[in-house]
Formats: C-alpha cells, structure tokens, sequence
C-alpha cells in the first residue's frame, strides 16, 4: 500500500508541477491578455482531461487488484474450511467408534457380573 501512495503523490506532484510551469510560461509569454486566458484555460482543461484519464486508469487497477485478491482470499478461506471439515468428520468418526466399543466392553463385563 505505502508504494501506491508513493505513486499517486508522485504522479500528484508531476502534475501540478506540470500545471504551474505552464501557467507561468504563458503568463511571461509576449501575449495580449485575452489570448493569454484562452490558452491557459486550454491546458488547465488539457491537464483536467490527462488527470481524470489518469484516475479512470488507476481506479481500473486497483479494482483489478482488489478482484484479484477477493478472490484469493476467497480460496484460501474455502481451502482452510474444506481441511477444518475433513479433519473434524474424520475425528468425529473416530470418536464414534472407539465410543461404541467402549460401551460393548462396560455392556461385556457388566454381563460377565451377573
């Protein structure tokens, strides 16, 4: 988790980085005012577009992830479930049967009383 918050500061930073260095470039540019507006309007909307691609493409990822970590998850959980289960009905069978002999042997000698 730390690396991907590592990236997403980093990919944050080269942006607005991006973003300052075209604003000042255009506002020492040798330009009418007006002009200088629309262009600066022009790459902030260029940069919004390139930041929200961005997002889309890393919201995509981590939702991979995530789906793919479910999912193991999800395998392990039932592995886990599966071995607990076949552990229990074979002990239980176990018990069951050195049960019943012991009540054949106290029913045995209970007889041999008499």
């Amino acid at each position: 988790m730390s690396k991907k918050n590592n990236t997403a500061g980093i990919l944050a930073g080269l942006l607005a980085g991006a973003a300052a260095g075209v604003i000042l470039g255009m506002l020492y540019a040798p330009e009418e005012g007006k002009e200088t507006r629309k262009k600066i309007k022009t790459k902030a909307n260029d940069l919004k577009d390139q930041a929200k691609n961005k997002y889309g493409e890393v919201s995509e990822k981590v939702r991979d992830q995530y789906g793919n970590i479910s999912s193991t998850f999800k395998e392990t959980a039932n592995s886990v479930a599966n071995t607990v289960k076949d552990g229990y009905d074979k002990y239980k069978d176990q018990i069951v049967s050195k049960t019943a002999d012991v009540v054949k042997n106290v029913e045995s000698e209970l007889n041999d009383l008499k």
